[in-house]
Order: structure tokens, then sequence, then C-alpha cells
């Protein structure tokens, strides 16, 4: 029996033992413990300071953001405006030029004037749905050629300086055009038409 009480003895020495041993650990080292939590607890208080301040920086640049995609909607919004009421005169100004035609031209078909009137539509949304900005200037230059030609040929015949003709440089103008953009294959097959 006395061994049992003897290894009993001996456990509760040994569980004594590494009780003191860290005792005296903690004892030992508790300044450095202290340092540790101080430490500890300066960088959660610096690390909660630095997520504030960033957070107050991304909710001001956020803001700053909104209200500059808003003002771009805006701008957006008041160009595209400005696109759609520059469109519609563009497209009164069209009906006014096939009205003069039909009244300056009246022995001309409907058939022309509503072709000539087409035409510049089409040159009008052309150059209107037209992304690259030289393309649109060639196609801008192109629907002002057209229309100078159509308004000095119509001032002309109400002179009287062309008689009784057609409307032939406008004419002339539209068979240009509808040359230029026809594949090669057609383009020779009208030019060939024509010779013949």
């Amino acid at each position: 029996m006395k061994t049992l009480k003897e290894q009993i003895h001996n456990i509760v020495n040994l569980f004594h033992s590494i009780k003191d041993k860290n005792l005296h650990w903690q004892a030992a080292n508790q300044d450095q413990q202290i340092k540790l939590s101080h430490a500890r607890i300066l960088a959660e208080k610096n690390l909660a300071a630095n997520m504030a301040k960033k957070s107050v920086l991304l909710a001001h640049e956020i803001a700053l953001l909104k209200t500059r995609q808003h003002a771009e909607l805006v701008m957006l919004k008041t160009r595209c405006k400005e696109d759609i009421k520059d469109y519609q005169q563009y497209l009164e100004s069209l009906n006014h030029l096939k009205l003069a035609l039909q009244t300056s031209y009246a022995h001309l078909p409907d058939a022309i004037a509503h072709t000539i009137h087409h035409h510049a539509k089409s040159l009008l949304n052309t150059m209107w749905e037209t992304e690259d900005l030289e393309e649109k200037i060639r196609h801008e230059a192109q629907l002002i050629k057209f229309m100078t030609t159509v308004h000095e040929e119509t001032r002309l015949y109400r002179t009287g300086a062309l008689g009784e003709k057609l409307p032939e440089n406008t004419l002339k103008l539209i068979n240009q055009d509808n040359s230029q953009s026809l594949p090669t294959s057609l383009k020779t097959d009208s030019i060939n038409r024509s010779l013949s």
C-alpha cells in the first residue's frame, strides 16, 4: 500500500512542482506579458481607428462617385434630349425640302420627290448612327452637299433658269452615292448596263 501512497504522493508533488514552475515563469515574465497585453490592446485600438478612418474615406469616395455619376447621367440625358431635338429639326428640314421640291417641280412625279427625300433621310441616318468622328464629319459633308444641291436646283427652277428639266444634279448625286455604297460586283453590273 505504501507504494500506492508514494505514487499518489509523487503525482501530487509533480503536479505542485509543475504549478510552482508555472507560477515562477508567470512571475518572471509578468512585465513582458503586461507589455504584450498593452501592445495588443493598442494594436486593436489602432486597427479600429484605421478601419474607422478608412470607412469614412470610403464613404466619402462613394458619395463623390455617386455625385459624379449623377452629374454625368444628367449631362447625358440633356445631351440626348438635345440630340433628339436636333434630329427632329433635321427631319423637319428634310420634310420642308420635299415640300419645296413638290411645289417647285409640279411636273415631277411624287416617286422622284419621295426618292430624293428618302435619300436625304438615309444620309441623315447614316451620319447620325456613325460612331467614328471622321466618318461622321464625312457623312455630314455629304448630307450638306446633297441638301445644298437640292435647294440650289429648286431655287434655279423657281427663277426659270432650268426650264422644265428634272433636278438632274440631285439625281446624279443620288446615283453617285448609291454606286459608292454598292458592292464592287454590283457597281460593275450597273456600269455595264448603263453603257449598253
